[in-house]
């Protein structure tokens, strides 16, 4: 279990067996930035796999769309290059909708050089796979309508400012309730009015990434936060560094790499049918126990649905690895997966924790923590007054005390001894901290 609130991210594992095409990817990027990155990358190669379902260890099938990834660094440290590599990532996609622009410019040409009274031809059915990201939301709406005539396509946006999802969506008010449709595969919601009548109500298979500095993320959330739409977006933080009087050096992405790409991306537009991936479900079951046992340690509620949602989006991630590794699995791959859950709260901690913390909407005070281990704070033998004294300092209220004692005494954390009247970390608790 990686520790959350500390300033120091989580380490990547090696991206070794099982990993490869990532390996590929991020080949390009820049050292500093390639951590940060990892996790953004997936939203758009969940975009190739239309026609394929995964088994969740619940029992439900899910698709590869509804996939989310959030970049957070100040300005100037290198969120650009997510652009260029996701440009690099989706270039099928950009000549699929080049031809398809294509026919809808003849189409307006053709309709324009027809008098008022003559027959005008019926609009191409066009479907853009990677549209602009300026687009307005009748155009998001129109554009599902024709991915979801096309084979139920997934449509894949790259948001360079977090501010272009109003637009998307509508206006802000609409965020929450968009971005809940496209992670749970719902339906829009709402009726287009077209010339034809009123029509449009279009499954959302959408992937999106998005990119801001921390003041932006978190005056966009800010009241996103304790409503679920939070959780469902995955967040990748990369800190200010210190000052260096190097310039990052960046890769160049040509011929030779888009030809090792494309027998990936070939692998991910092949994939059709049902799966079920027994090892990587294996270890959403054992992350949500890890999950839990990290929310008791805070006794904190928000912490826990957070990491319920974390689990889910990794666990996509890894069906993605799965498919991109010829459907076989490897320990490193699951390595990853796991990374990429703890990656996702420390991120969130270290740009939105006084926030969550106190319920506190202002922009100030970035970094400051969030929800906090309580029995990391207590000595290794400690009385109830002394976990009751911790919980009023954290401003949670004592009359919770003895229901954590237990929950804690159920996991096997600590023990108690009635002789003394203390309770006693468990040496297994003591070796998961080291």
């Amino acid at each position: 279990m990686h520790d959350i609130t500390k300033p120091t991210a989580p380490a990547m594992p090696n991206l070794g067996k099982g990993t490869e095409c990532i390996s590929l990817i991020t080949s390009q990027i820049s050292p500093d930035m390639r951590e940060a990155i990892v996790p953004m990358l997936f939203p758009a190669l969940g975009t190739y796999v239309s026609g394929a379902e995964f088994q969740y260890p619940d029992g439900t099938w899910k698709e590869l769309c509804g996939q989310m990834a959030h970049l957070v660094a100040e300005s100037g440290m290198g969120k650009g290059q997510l652009t260029a590599c996701i440009e690099t990532v989706m270039h099928k996609y950009r000549k699929h909708d080049q031809e398809e622009l294509e026919k809808l410019a003849t189409w307006q040409r053709t309709v324009k050089s027809k008098g008022a009274n003559k027959d005008k031809p019926m609009r191409p059915d066009v479907a853009f796979y990677f549209p602009p990201s300026d687009v307005t939301n009748p155009a998001f709406l129109q554009n599902a309508m024709a991915c979801e005539a096309c084979g139920a396509h997934t449509q894949y946006y790259n948001l360079t400012e977090i501010e272009m999802a109003d637009r998307l969506c509508g206006g802000h008010k609409q965020v929450s309730q968009t971005i809940r449709n496209i992670y749970d595969r719902q339906r829009a919601g709402a009726l287009r009015a077209t010339a034809d009548g009123v029509t449009g109500n279009p499954t959302l298979r959408v992937n999106m990434t998005f990119s801001s500095t921390p003041f932006s993320a978190r005056k966009f959330y800010q009241h996103e936060l304790f409503v679920g739409t939070f959780a469902r977006i995955p967040f990748s933080y990369k800190p200010r560094m210190e000052r260096c009087g190097k310039i990052p050096r960046q890769g160049d992405y040509g011929e030779d790499f888009l030809e090792k790409l494309d027998e990936y991306i070939l692998r991910l537009e092949a994939c059709k049918g049902r799966f079920i991936i027994p090892p990587l479900n294996r270890l959403a079951d054992r992350l949500a126990a890890d999950m839990a046992a990290l929310a008791d340690l805070a006794d904190d509620d928000v912490l826990w649905d957070m990491g319920k949602r974390a689990i889910v989006s990794a666990w996509k991630n890894g069906c993605i690895l799965y498919i991109l590794n010829g459907q076989c699995w490897t320990r490193g791959m699951g390595d990853l997966v796991e990374w990429m859950v703890y990656h996702d709260l420390w991120s969130k901690m270290q740009v939105f924790g006084d926030m969550l913390k106190d319920g506190d909407t202002s922009t100030s005070d970035v970094g400051r923590k969030g929800p906090k281990n309580m029995l990391d704070d207590l000595p290794d033998s400690f009385a109830a007054a002394q976990l009751e004294a911790l919980r009023v300092h954290l401003g949670k209220g004592k009359e919770g005390t003895n229901k954590l004692l237990r929950v804690w005494k159920n996991r096997k954390f600590i023990t108690y001894s009635e002789l003394t009247g203390l309770y006693t970390k468990t040496t297994s608790y003591l070796n998961r901290k080291r």
